[in-house]
Parts: C-alpha cells; sequence; structure tokens
C-alpha cells in the first residue's frame, strides 16, 4: 500500500491507466460494438470505428488514443482529489482497521472507491458523450448518466475488485520493493519489541499504512477544528 503522497500518486496512475484501458474497451466493443458494426456496415469493431473517423466525443469524432487521454486525465485528477482520500475516509468511518482483518479494511476502500469514482465518472462521460448534434436537453443529460452507471457499476466493481486492485498491488510492489521490505522490517521490530504476535508481511504492510493514514486523518481533523474556532 503506498506510504506518501508520491507512493499514493504512483498508485493512482496505475490505477487509472489500466481502469481506462478497461472501460474503453468495455464502451465500444461490449456495449456499443454491435450497433457501431450495424451502422457502418462493417464486419469487426476497430473496422467500424476508422470508417466513422473515430470515435463521437464532445460532439465531433476522434481517434481512440484521443479519448483514452482526456479520460484518464480526468480520472486521474477525479481520483487524486476526491476519489482516494474520500474513499480511506468512508472505509475508516464503517470498519476499524484496528480490529478488522487488513483484507477486510482493503475491500471496502475498494467498494468507497467504486461507490465514488463510477457515478463521478459515468457523469463526466454522459456531458462527453452527449449528442450535441440533436440538442441539448438537461434531462436526456440525467437520463443518460442514469443509464451509463447502470452499465458500469457491475463492471467496475467487479473488475476493481478481482483484477485491476490485484494487478495493481502487484506492479506497485514491483516498483518499490525495497521501501516495502524496509517497512516491514521495521513494523516487524516494533511488533517484536512489544511482545506481540508477528503479522505476515503482506498484513503488516497493511496494517502499518492504515494507521499512517488514520494519523493523517485526524491531523487533518484537528486543523479544520482549529481553523473554525480561529
Amino acid at each position: 500500500m503506498p506510504r506518501n503522497q508520491f507512493q499514493r500518486m504512483v498508485f493512482a496512475f496505475l490505477t487509472v491507466v489500466i481502469t481506462v484501458h478497461a472501460y474503453v474497451f468495455y464502451s465500444l466493443y461490449v456495449v456499443n460494438g454491435n450497433i457501431l458494426m450495424q451502422v457502418t456496415g462493417e464486419g469487426t469493431v476497430l473496422g467500424a470505428i476508422n470508417k466513422q473517423g473515430g470515435v463521437y466525443m464532445l460532439g465531433r469524432m476522434m481517434p481512440i488514443w484521443a479519448v483514452i487521454l482526456i479520460e484518464f486525465c480526468l480520472a486521474y485528477t477525479l481520483e487524486n482529489v476526491v476519489g482516494s482520500p474520500m474513499s480511506f475516509k468512508l472505509a475508516s468511518r464503517i470498519f476499524n482497521p484496528q480490529k478488522n482483518h487488513p483484507m477486510i479494511f482493503e475491500t471496502a476502500i475498494i467498494c468507497a472507491t467504486v461507490g465514488i469514482m463510477c457515478p463521478a465518472m459515468s457523469f463526466i462521460a454522459a456531458w462527453l458523450y452527449y449528442p450535441y448534434y440533436a440538442g441539448f436537453n438537461i434531462w436526456t443529460l440525467l437520463a443518460n448518466w442514469l443509464k451509463l452507471v447502470c452499465f458500469n457499476f457491475l463492471f467496475a466493481y467487479f473488475t476493481q475488485l478481482f483484477f485491476i486492485q490485484p494487478t495493481v498491488r502487484v506492479l506497485f510492489k514491483a516498483l518499490f520493493k525495497k521501501d516495502i521490505e524496509k517497512r516491514n522490517a521495521e513494523m516487524e521490530e516494533n511488533v517484536k519489541s512489544k511482545g506481540k504476535k508477528k503479522l505476515p508481511a503482506d498484513e503488516t504492510e497493511t496494517v502499518a499504512d492504515i494507521f499512517k493514514r488514520i494519523d493523517e486523518i485526524k491531523l487533518e481533523i484537528k486543523e479544520e477544528v482549529i481553523e473554525e474556532l480561529k
């Protein structure tokens, strides 16, 4: 698990890179693939996209790489500003990391992240892919938003829980192997010095990060209270 702001940004970067590519594939091939082939008469989704001049976004046709880049920038910003901080706070309100198993707490964070990011990104997508050529109507926008949430939520939940987050954790541990080993060694030393039962390496790493994040949240709350008193 990330230990500092830089590591959290790297973790978010890996998550968003995989997620955006997965969503673009899901949207173009699974949800809209048959429609694209029927409209263009092509036998493949990629052929249909090329024939129509790209993917419809913001009232014009754009290449797939531009669609991925735009969605990545928006999702990465939203994940760092809203998704990651809020998901940890929400999980902390429901589960106690001192009493619950670290895997349960991690799962709670993933569920909270999906609950925040899926409706938020679906709302952004409703604006990006709105059929502006037919005029604008707020009710149509809201209906498209609800449709996107229904399409995306289950896909987001299962892919994040069983594929994306496990993959990101493997990549993250490979990138920060030395730092993680050092952190585990420090945590194990603290556990031994207090005469407590030694935790497995993965749990040691998670528990250490959880307590650090809790301290950060307490500090933020304390600073907010002081600011209000002023």
